[in-house]
């Protein structure tokens, strides 16, 4: 018998502060459309010192064991996909273990791979499940990260923070994988990076996007030549092969890049199945596409900004948010990118309870309870310290970093 696998629930946690684009674009002399339709983003998250890669995981943790009331014992595996780690040994997942009271008796690791690394936790823990040594036992992911790359920095519309907590199991209510169908495309490239001591990360932009679109076109076409087989997908069909996924979701350095990414997969389909076809209509059938396919997973995310391993798992809870109940039954896709470069296309099935399981996260809460700041209010806190943050309580039911002793970081709990 074949065993169903996937993500059961999700909870996200994010900074308490947002900072609107249009304010920082005038900020900066800037036309406000530069950023808010130039990058597809409204808002980005911004993250005090106190607000690190742990405390938002550990508080999306908590919401998501406490809102589908999950008995911790049941947790066999927690693994954190994160680029923006605390301590170069000590894992962010050790430390969530502990301030959320997972037991003892479980697997704990972190996974790095720039963006993808939440991706890469998330298929190990599913394929623990489905070989079946998981002995009955779930799991949780969580990707949890803060994009920085500075005060007035080319990068800086593009930062954003927050951290999203997955509960895998074989009782999938979100989504089913299709296991084994998944398309991977990898290369060293330098297209970003962060060197060790850096809070900023390098990035060289133009070719990061292209080594993106080649990475997603490798994935895809993998993925499609797996589904075509199992016939998921039919070429000759009245719709294009990635036309026949009911939504798409992608990973978002800025949203606007789920536009260019949805075109490159398209053009993967002509080029590959009619070999010629009419740019001008194919330009008003992709427009068309993307709000159909693609729109509902960048509501949250042009509200948070770039969360790194976050991103994707953010778009696919905004997809869920607005169109879980239509989803129900149906087959959707998505697409992992992390730098340096690794990527992931792949695909499930929405479950039927995914619109109840959904409503748990309370996503309107997590994201309207948040406080506007100025743009002063922004510098001052990317201008404090790292390792001294400001005496703030923190969230009820959440957690906050609260300074280093004796070389050990401390937290508190709401």
């Amino acid at each position: 018998m074949k065993t169903s696998v996937g993500i059961e629930a999700l909870a996200v946690a994010l900074p308490r502060r947002t900072l609107h684009l249009e304010d920082l674009a005038r900020a900066r002399g800037v036309d406000p459309a530069k950023y808010v339709a130039g990058l597809g983003v409204r808002e980005m998250a911004v993250a005090d010192a106190g607000e690190d890669t742990v405390a938002l995981a550990a508080t999306a943790a908590r919401r998501l064991l406490e809102a589908n009331q999950i008995d911790p014992a049941t947790i066999g595996l927690l693994a954190v996909g994160t680029e923006t780690g605390v301590d170069h040994s000590k894992p962010v997942a050790s430390f969530v273990q502990g301030l959320v009271g997972l037991p003892r008796h479980m697997r704990v690791f972190d996974v790095q791979h720039a963006c993808y690394g939440g991706t890469a936790a998330l298929m190990a823990a599913a394929e623990w499940i489905a070989s079946g040594v998981a002995g009955g036992k779930s799991a949780i992911v969580i990707c949890s990260d803060i994009a920085r790359y500075g005060v007035k920095t080319a990068g800086e519309p593009t930062q954003g923070a927050g951290a999203v907590a997955m509960l895998v199991s074989a009782h999938p209510d979100l989504l089913s994988f299709d296991l084994g169908l998944n398309g991977t495309s990898s290369a060293h490239v330098f297209d970003f990076w962060r060197p060790l001591g850096r809070r900023e990360a390098v990035v060289d932009g133009h070719y990061s996007i292209d080594c993106y679109l080649e990475a997603l076109a490798g994935a895809y076409r993998e993925w499609r030549g797996k589904a075509e087989a199992r016939e998921l997908v039919r070429r000759g069909a009245s719709a294009l092969p990635s036309e026949q996924l009911a939504a798409l979701a992608y990973h978002v350095p800025f949203c606007k890049m789920a536009k260019k990414a949805h075109g490159r997969l398209r053009r993967c389909d002509l080029d590959d199945v009619l070999g010629a076809f009419d740019e001008g209509r194919e330009e008003r059938e992709a427009a068309s596409s993307f709000e159909r396919q693609v729109a509902h997973s960048l509501t949250l995310c042009a509200r948070v900004g770039n969360v790194y391993t976050g991103s994707l798992y953010l778009g696919l809870a905004g997809m869920m948010q607005e169109g879980a109940a239509a989803l129900a039954g149906k087959r959707i896709g998505l697409f992992s990118y992390g730098s340096g470069c690794a990527s992931e296309f792949f695909s499930g099935v929405v479950g039927t309870a995914a619109a109840a399981r959904i409503q748990r996260a309370k996503l309107n809460e997590v994201v309207g309870s948040r406080e506007r700041i100025t743009v002063d209010e922004y510098e001052r806190l990317m201008a404090l310290a790292a390792d001294r943050p400001p005496e703030i309580p923190p969230p009820p039911g959440g957690f906050r970093f609260t300074g280093i002793h004796e070389h050990r970081r401390q937290y508190s709990a709401g």
